[in-house]
């Protein structure tokens, strides 16, 4: 009579967790065609899973990239990777923690602009992806008795965000990402907080006063209009209203309204 081997079980979270941390070795289950350990097979596997993984990264942060260089990406990307494991099969959604990541990493401590270089990288390639959607017009303001406006709501486009930051992200970005212009002395003690908008099909990126990004955030938390402007005075008491929400309508970063309910 024939003797019958029973193979292992190979979980998905073990085979998950050995793909991308090579300290585990080669999963148990994961066999070759003659029903032994395949320690070879899914080494060059581990490798090319990680190794696309790390261009994903570099795709999604190239300035991140470019200001750390190529060779510690890699080993920065790599050390990312063991710690935060796919969750979507489209790679060009992974990387959502790596700003957070940057700022946690105690090497970069002497670097904090990394970290909103990369939320800069990651809201532009949000809002390329965005869907799309109508931009909302002026003219529905002027049905609005003056009494209401303080109570008015606004609906972000949904390719639209700001990325408050004390460093100069845009230039950072722009010099590293786009290669616009040959500036190689970038003040890192200019302050540059920025909406991320898509016009029509590409991203555009604008920089704020700080307190024009100060309402801009608060109106996208859900503030309404005069809950934002107050927030704006406290940053800066030459605030404008008129000429802040000027500049988000005429940049489409709005895509709606809604009147608050009388309590």
């Amino acid at each position: 009579m024939a003797q019958v081997f029973s193979l292992p079980r190979l979980s998905a979270a073990d085979f998950g967790d050995a793909l991308i941390n090579p300290d585990l070795g080669t999963p148990e289950g994961a066999v070759g065609p003659d029903g032994f350990p395949d320690v070879q097979r899914f080494n060059v596997y581990r490798n090319n899973v990680i190794v696309s993984l790390c261009e994903a990264l570099g795709e999604t942060y190239p300035s991140v990239k470019a200001l750390l260089g190529e060779e510690y990406f890699a080993a920065l990307a790599r050390a990312f990777i063991a710690e935060h494991r796919p969750s979507n099969p489209v790679l060009i959604w992974y990387g959502e923690e790596f700003a957070s990541f940057l700022a946690a990493f105690p090497p970069l401590k002497a670097y904090p602009y990394l970290e909103d270089v990369a939320r800069l990288e990651w809201a532009w390639l949000q809002s390329y992806h965005a869907k799309d959607c109508e931009v909302f017009d002026p003219a529905a303001l002027a049905s609005i008795l003056p009494a209401d406006l303080g109570g008015v709501r606004f609906r972000r486009h949904p390719a639209t965000a700001i990325v408050a930051s004390e460093w100069p992200i845009w230039d950072l970005v722009r010099v590293n990402r786009f290669k616009d212009g040959e500036q190689s002395q970038i003040d890192l003690s200019v302050a540059q907080p920025v909406l991320i908008v898509r016009p029509e099909f590409d991203v555009d990126v604008r920089i704020l006063e700080p307190s024009h990004a100060a309402f801009g955030v608060a109106i996208f938390s859900g503030a309404s209009l005069g809950e934002a402007a107050e927030t704006a005075l406290d940053v800066d008491s030459g605030f404008t209203l008129a000429d802040c929400l000027s500049n988000f309508l005429s940049n489409g970063a709005l895509a709606g309204l809604q009147i608050k309910e009388p309590a």
